[in-house]
């Protein structure tokens, strides 16, 4: 993957004053970071919509499912004005091809989860979604979305990245012909970090690839994908990465000294009690798969997901 990975991006986090005060949200981890892997596609809906900056700030009201989007002080009602901008604007979107989208969290138009929704007595409830964010899950529900804010939790930013990767490879996968052949090898590299998130998924993608010739193609990578995306989706915990590790140290029996295996169980049982981080027994495990030239192993996306100077696999 030399070309950057195009996401999708509320246009405030560039650092763009488009927000209701004339200022922004700046995220340098986002410009900084990621962004040396990333390119971005911004997005203002409020702007884009036509609204100036500054503007009167919004709020949703209503019915959380289908709220009414307002302007605070004069009751100025945009919901069609922003839904009609939306149709057109996810015409567009779907030809860029996108590979995930950040939302700016608590925006009535990018908001993702628990956004304010106002009941008629002027009541908040966080219950809701930004129309424009609410939209966008809903056309393109297998491409990674994520909040801003949330990214600042490690476990939800490597979840989230990681899908991002995944998407991008199951995109250069569809580029090409399709092909029985192809799929097989995707599937067979995404084995363990399939398993890593869902044991039942890994199963039922398994006997989806076995069979895979009584299915037609089309019919067939529409349902991997699905299969794939929500795996992915479902977060890891130790004790699942516990089991692929162990899984992993099964296909070294022939080879591992005792003192080897002996300080594998060790930095097992370490992580296990969270007192190092994944990264510690995966940098082992990948020591041996190269001491040892380990044919299945070395091709296990699992191994190296995303780049390593993004230190996703860092957290205890």
């Amino acid at each position: 993957m030399e070309d950057k990975i195009k996401i999708g991006i509320s246009t405030c986090l560039l650092g763009e004053r488009v927000r209701y005060d004339g200022g922004h949200q700046h995220d340098r981890f986002i410009t900084g970071t990621l962004g040396r892997y990333f390119t971005f596609v911004p997005v203002c809906p409020e702007v884009e919509c036509g609204m100036p900056v500054p503007r009167e700030s919004l709020r949703l009201v209503d019915d959380p499912r289908d709220p009414r989007l307002v302007t605070i002080k004069t009751g100025i009602d945009h919901t069609d004005r922003m839904k009609t901008w939306a149709a057109s604007r996810l015409d567009a979107l779907e030809k860029e091809n996108l590979c995930g989208f950040i939302f700016k969290k608590n925006s009535p138009s990018s908001g993702l989860f628990r956004v304010k929704v106002y009941t008629e007595a002027g009541m908040p409830r966080n219950v809701g979604a930004g129309i424009f964010a609410r939209a966008f899950t809903e056309r393109f529900p297998r491409i990674p979305a994520e909040e801003d804010g949330r990214l600042n939790d490690p476990v939800l930013r490597e979840n989230f990245i990681e899908r991002i990767f995944a998407m991008r490879r199951w995109r250069d996968v569809l580029k090409q012909p399709r092909g029985l052949g192809r799929l097989v090898d995707f599937h067979t590299r995404h084995k363990l970090l399939i398993l890593s998130h869902s044991q039942d998924l890994y199963r039922r993608m398994g006997k989806l690839v076995a069979d895979g010739r009584t299915i037609p193609l089309d019919t067939l990578h529409r349902q991997y994908e699905a299969f794939f995306m929500d795996a992915l989706r479902l977060k890891t915990t130790a004790k699942k990465n516990l089991n692929v590790l162990q899984h992993m140290m099964g296909y070294f029996k022939k080879n591992l000294s005792a003192d080897e295996k002996q300080e594998l169980l060790e930095v097992f049982d370490q992580y296990r009690r969270n007192a190092v981080p994944l990264v510690v027994p995966l940098t082992l495990i990948n020591h041996y798969v190269r001491k040892y030239d380990q044919p299945y192993l070395k091709h296990q996306v699992y191994l190296n997901p995303h780049p390593l100077d993004l230190k996703l696999r860092n957290h205890a």
